[in-house]
């Protein structure tokens, strides 16, 4: 990107808007995965959408790429930059525009942090229940982007279930609206689903219409310790066939509560193997009675202790020490690298042990962590980047994990996305021809590969190779 290039990109956003410094673009060139790093061309943060139109239409004729961006609390590396890039960030897109009471919807700018949105509607009792662990950083449209998940999952669903409609820029500089407050719509393709989770692949979104729900008005939490890992995992999968959906099931080995208490300290037993953390919510009498099915089932399967929280303010303390497991774990090694391998419920209890028996087998330090309730776990691997032979380590020790996963039914993300971390696996949880599929409409809609390149898709041979082994430039954006 020449300098005539830049400075028409300045034209078009400002100069208070554009940055190109080293300084400032070192803070756009990486996310919250490790391992990837590489410095944009420059960043600017577009004022309304004639602008990004414009950007991206200039983009297509002098062939530079774009990175959108939110708060970069991505843990794929779906807002890295590639090389000769422009980071587009859209953090100030932060108004609600409206909360609709009437249809239970609420229209926001992509830049709203997740928890704002959801303090807001509380104050009127409705409720958006997705809740990333980064609730607190993380935007809306990140959120939309890698349809992302969190605590809340078991029982409410993930981003997708929110999402009535969206405004995006496509590669092309369009704008196309998808969606609407209808309940009920079947009018062609549904192209809505499709750009959630497209991690930025397909365009850039400037508004997104969401659905809301009343608010619980009653919840129990209940938090449970064990001596044996096997015996919490079997305790999840005697919950999910008693029919009770707790509102959120979260698992906690060792590694990681000993990392929580030292980080909160809560006075979580550290001698425990395991810990459940688990709330039941909804109204009336039936939360009583699925908390007390609960506490049935943990007893049964030889919880050493149920304790159940006292008020809401204690119930809260819990949910956010389990909030901070990322953090926590983070301060014990240089490098965190955390994922999220998703298998069916009924082989929770297996993908448990083959974690355990991934952090023997190459000697590493795993805390393991995750949303028991469906599935979902976030194998947490403490190492340091600057050993080389203990970062190889680490990604074999992931190919395995991911592997196993895929044997026993499961996937390779469940809430973080592909991104650039996790390409190289797509092929064998999609197949061939899905990933031909998906490769054809990203063709036919960004035809020039401008939109976040490298992305999602694996390089050519597929399905060869592993996880780069430092950090290091990501120039290799075909797909």
């Amino acid at each position: 990107m020449n300098s005539s290039i830049k400075e028409n990109i300045r034209k078009i956003v400002g100069a208070n808007n554009f940055l190109d410094s080293p300084e400032d673009k070192l803070c756009y060139s990486y996310d919250g995965t490790p391992i990837f790093q590489q410095l944009p061309e420059a960043v600017v943060f577009p004022d309304n959408e004639e602008q990004i139109c414009e950007i991206v239409k200039f983009a297509n004729q002098e062939r530079f790429n774009i990175v959108p961006r939110g708060a970069g609390t991505g843990l794929s590396g779906g807002s890295i930059p590639v090389e000769n890039s422009l980071v587009i960030v859209m953090t100030r897109w932060n108004k609600i525009l409206e909360i609709d009471s009437k249809n239970l919807t609420a229209t926001v700018q992509p830049g709203v942090i997740t928890s704002q949105l959801q303090k807001e509607v509380e104050k009127i009792g409705l409720f958006y229940p997705p809740d990333p662990g980064s609730q607190n950083v993380c935007t809306i449209g990140g959120n939309v982007a890698n349809n992302a998940g969190g605590l809340r999952g078991l029982k409410y669903g993930v981003t997708k279930n929110y999402v009535l409609g969206t405004e995006m820029i496509l590669p092309n500089g369009e704008l196309l609206k998808t969606g609407g407050k209808n309940m009920k719509d079947v009018a062609g393709y549904n192209l809505r689903d499709f750009i959630v989770g497209s991690e930025g692949t397909l365009g850039i979104i400037t508004k997104i219409l969401l659905k809301l729900i009343p608010y619980p008005s009653s919840a129990i939490t209940l938090l449970a310790y064990f001596d044996k890992l096997g015996d919490s995992a079997n305790s999840v999968s005697e919950i999910i066939a008693a029919h009770v959906t707790p509102s959120m099931m979260e698992f906690l080995d060792n590694t990681t509560l000993n990392c929580i208490e030292d980080y909160t300290h809560i006075g979580l037993p550290r001698q425990s193997e395991a810990i459940l953390l688990i709330e039941v919510d909804g109204r009336g009498s039936i939360v009583h009675e699925d908390a007390e099915t609960v506490k049935n089932i943990l007893k049964k399967n030889n919880a050493s202790l149920v304790k159940v929280a006292d008020n809401a303010e204690e119930a809260l303390k819990l949910k956010t020490a389990r909030r901070s497991a990322f953090s926590a774990l983070a301060r014990r090694r240089p490098t965190t690298i955390l994922e999220d391998a998703t298998v069916p419920r009924s082989e929770l209890p297996i993908m448990i042990e083959k974690v355990a028996e991934a952090a023997k087998k190459f000697n590493l330090t795993f805390g393991n962590f995750g949303h028991a309730g469906d599935g979902n776990l976030h194998p947490t691997c403490l190492t340091d980047e600057r050993d080389n032979q203990e970062i190889n380590r680490a990604h074999k020790a992931f190919e395995f994990i991911f592997n196993e996963a895929i044997k026993l039914g499961g996937t390779i993300t469940g809430e973080h996305g592909t991104g650039l971390s996790k390409k190289q696996f797509l092929e064998l949880v999609a197949g061939a021809p899905g990933v031909d599929m998906m490769m054809k409409i990203k063709s036919v809609i960004d035809e020039n590969n401008i939109m976040n390149p490298g992305k999602i898709f694996s390089i050519s041979p597929r399905c060869e190779g592993t996880m780069p082994r430092k950090r290091e430039a990501i120039k290799d954006y075909s797909y």
